[in-house]
């Protein structure tokens, strides 16, 4: 038991950097709705389907009392979850374990007690992934009207 324990421990060790990074965000100047229309609407119109919405904010207002919590982290927060299937194929022939990274991820959130609407995804590591960091970011750009 202690042996699976520590293989565990070291695995989590050396694996941590494949989880640790940073978010790109952008500030909204709509509202939490209209920006996700208009994210919905930029990801629709790259092309791409959107495989589910996870709506993370309801699920942890929710579940705020039954963990004990008394924080209200957000107004709202919406993640759409998406691929593209030329890109996913092109930076997984890069290399195979870029599957960590797939479906892509954008958020739209609305922190507890703020208007202010940010909408974001994960940086993504050196490599082939930049290229899919680029496109996540015109999605965004694209959703915010920042070009």
């Amino acid at each position: 038991m202690y042996k699976r324990l520590i293989t565990t421990f070291i695995a989590a060790i050396f694996t941590a950097p494949l989880w640790a990074s940073e978010a790109i965000t952008y500030a909204s100047e709509d509202d939490f709705e209209d920006t996700m229309f208009s994210v919905e609407s930029a990801i629709l119109d790259a092309g791409l389907v959107i495989d589910f919405v996870s709506h993370t904010g309801d699920m942890l207002e929710r579940t705020r009392e039954t963990t004990g919590s008394d924080v209200k982290l957000f107004e709202h927060a919406d993640i759409f979850n998406f691929c593209s299937a030329s890109l996913s194929r092109k930076v997984m022939e890069a290399d195979i374990m870029n599957v960590v990274h797939c479906p892509y991820r954008i958020f739209v959130m609305q922190k507890g007690g703020s208007d202010e609407v940010i909408v974001g995804f994960k940086s993504m590591p050196d490599g082939a992934m930049k290229e899919v960091e680029a496109f996540l970011d015109q999605i965004v750009k694209d959703a915010l009207e920042l070009q």
